[in-house]
């Protein structure tokens, strides 16, 4: 194992569409699986950390959010990728649920979620990490990970650059998607 990369789904992997709740609605943005493989075969592992608030805000059921993910990694195995870990996040503290509307650890930038899939997968404290994702939490994910960070010009990433930079946030690197974000991982070899 070469590192891990943590991956965001919506805007990052798949197009963006605000609370997707309809699996038909999975669509993989464009170079997003060859870079995937290109990751999975240079010894990265894989690992999708997505808050989904539409649970917490009774957009959609947790059963549609489920189904929504079933359609994801099943777009993606037909893209031959397969993730060595997915956690999602249904909570937000503005929710309107009595189960998920609360702050929790897990929620980006909270690194709860990457701290289990850390655990689960058994991942070394010394192993180079990343984060790949199209919003600035997802940059403060990476910064509080002690992650590489990787911000992506897709889905939200343009206009979250801007934010960034007002609020004196950066990324290590801003690319324009996933097809170049693995091609600066893969060059990089280490974390930050």
């Amino acid at each position: 194992m070469k590192g891990i990369v943590f991956l965001d789904r919506d805007g990052t992997l798949i197009e963006e569409a605000g609370y997707l709740r309809d699996p038909a609605g999975v669509r993989i943005l464009p170079g997003a699986g060859e870079a995937l493989r290109r990751m999975a075969a240079g010894g990265y592992l894989l690992a999708v950390v997505s808050n989904q608030a539409g649970v917490a805000r009774r957009i959609f059921s947790l059963r549609e959010m489920e189904a929504v993910h079933r359609a994801f990694l099943a777009a993606f195995r037909e893209e031959g990728v397969s993730f060595d870990a997915v956690e999602y996040c249904p909570h937000h503290p503005e929710g309107t649920s009595p189960e998920y509307g609360t702050a929790c650890g897990c929620r980006k930038p909270g690194t709860g979620m990457a701290e289990a899939v850390l655990r689960r997968l058994e991942v070394p404290d010394s192993c180079p990490r990343w984060m790949v994702g199209d919003k600035m939490s997802d940059i403060l994910f990476g910064i509080r990970l002690g992650a590489g960070t990787v911000l992506v010009g897709t889905g939200y990433g343009a206009e979250e650059r801007r934010e960034g930079e007002r609020s004196g946030v950066f990324p290590d690197v801003f690319v324009p998607g996933m097809r170049e974000a693995a091609g600066y991982i893969l060059s990089e070899g280490i974390g930050s």
